[in-house]
């Protein structure tokens, strides 16, 4: 019998490009949170490096352990892992209330700890939620997850930085393009593996061409140390501190809704439907990445919604591309230069690229939703307000800003808040109260009820 797609094991070659492409997808969203926790801090430019390394580092353990697995840790699946952003407004806070800044990584090390291990003993319980997604909502999540996405290309699209003068200037703005239909061109006239690494070979296209432009910057790669490695509690043993224990507690629970929706996307994807038992060990492998990642100074661990995207449009669903990209990842962390490498590609042309790796998630949601029976008013309903709710973050930004800031760590994630409310609506409109709702089917959201007929319509006036 054959192996599933899941378990295949590709050429080397193939096997590296396609792994490489999937760190490209993901490399700006792991970098991000070491350098705005970093700066809120004040270390010095050698001390962020180390910092960064440490972060890619660890998300290479944490993504062997998602792909690879052991015992039963790990869904092996094609999951990228990293640091989650969700946790960069609580150690920012953290970072904020420590008087003696020195002391501040020390105490978010210790709490991400903590809150690794509650949850990873909590995994098995957490997993019986999968019981609660049926199409309906595994389908108004995944299109939420693509949809929330899609503003950090266009972020990305504008440039690095709101603050630089050329953000969102019509050269950003052009070279984003020209990768787009680059990818687009190589996509729609290529075949075979040239077809199946088009993002790669239009960022690297998208790079060359922004060099006359002046955004390609080779510093990183000069000033970049050979070899590297993240020495064990580098900035301190860890510190236990009850408040931050809490607040990334709260992160860690928003963290193991996102990874569970996550992977029950990926496995409509890959067409190895996430069960219960696949997701106690995806999130064994996330809870589990995050306790260690401390130990090489490196953040809390999860799933990377981003690479969602990249499977979904090249149909390459081994999860062993997806362990090469974790050993470069790991490579990088030991070899600064190398990661730099990755750094050298212009945040416009990622914010291109990411517009069809992004969209394609939403494309799946989409999908899945097509088999959700909304020819049911109750379905329209659970998608409609569930889409709706989970929009608002992104939508309006400073909806939440009267809130307390550890609610705020839940209400400000679109996809946390929607995956919530789709859950709730489905229990409330499909379950209590029997099954006879399940028959009430609507034409048009718009339209009236069949109730209503022609005989009790009020007159018209002449």
């Amino acid at each position: 019998m054959a192996d599933h797609p899941v378990d295949e094991k590709l050429p080397p070659l193939k096997m590296a490009t396609t792994g490489l492409q999937h760190v490209a997808a993901m490399y700006a969203g792991v970098v991000a949170p070491p350098l705005i926790v970093g700066a809120a801090i004040g270390l010095s430019a050698t001390e962020l490096t180390f910092l960064t390394g440490a972060c890619l580092f660890t998300a290479g353990l944490a993504t062997f352990l998602q792909t690879l697995g052991i015992w039963k840790i790990g869904a092996r699946l094609p999951f990228v892992n990293g640091v989650t952003f969700a946790g960069v407004a609580p150690m920012t806070a953290i970072v904020a209330s420590t008087e003696d800044k020195s002391d501040a990584l020390p105490i978010i090390f210790g709490a991400v700890i903590v809150a690794g291990l509650l949850g990873f003993f909590a995994a098995p319980f957490f997993s019986k939620a999968i019981r609660f997604f049926p199409p309906v909502v595994t389908g108004t999540v995944i299109t939420l997850i693509g949809v929330s996405l899609l503003p950090v290309a266009f972020g990305w699209a504008q440039g690095p930085s709101p603050e630089a003068d050329d953000f969102g200037s019509s050269t950003n703005l052009g070279l984003a393009a020209i990768t787009l239909v680059i990818v687009l061109l190589l996509r729609r006239f290529t075949r075979g593996f040239v077809k199946q690494i088009a993002v790669l070979l239009g960022l690297v296209a998208g790079t060359l061409i922004a060099i006359p432009f002046g955004v390609t910057d080779f510093g990183p790669v000069a000033d970049a140390s050979i070899m590297g490695f993240p020495t064990p509690f580098h900035f301190g043993a860890p510190q236990f501190q009850l408040a931050a224990i809490l607040s990334m507690c709260v992160v860690m629970v928003v963290s193991m809704t996102e990874s569970t929706a996550d992977m029950l996307a990926l496995g409509e994807i890959v067409d190895r439907k996430a069960d219960e038992k696949t997701i106690a060990a995806g999130l064994r492998a996330d809870t589990l990445g995050s306790a260690i990642s401390p130990l090489f100074n490196g953040f809390m661990c999860s799933a990377f919604a981003q690479n969602i995207g990249l499977v979904a449009m090249t149909k390459i669903r081994s999860r062993y591309v997806v362990a090469a990209g974790g050993g470069f990842l790991v490579l990088m962390g030991l070899c600064p230069m190398a990661a730099s490498l990755i750094a050298v590609v212009p945040r416009p042309v990622l914010g291109g690229a990411g517009v069809v790796l992004f969209g394609s998630v939403a494309a799946s949601g989409i999908q899945t939703l097509v088999r959700a029976a909304l020819d049911k008013d109750n379905n329209v309903l659970i998608v409609a307000v569930s889409l709706a709710v989970g929009i608002i973050p992104i939508a309006e930004p400073e909806f939440y800003h009267a809130f307390p800031e550890n609610a705020k760590i839940i209400l400000d994630s679109g996809i946390s808040t929607g995956c919530v409310v789709a859950v709730l609506l489905n229990l409330v409109f499909n379950h209590i109260g029997g099954r006879a709702r399940d028959a009430e089917e609507v034409t048009h959201p718009m339209e009236a009820g069949e109730e209503i007929s022609e005989a009790t319509r009020a007159p018209a006036t002449p």
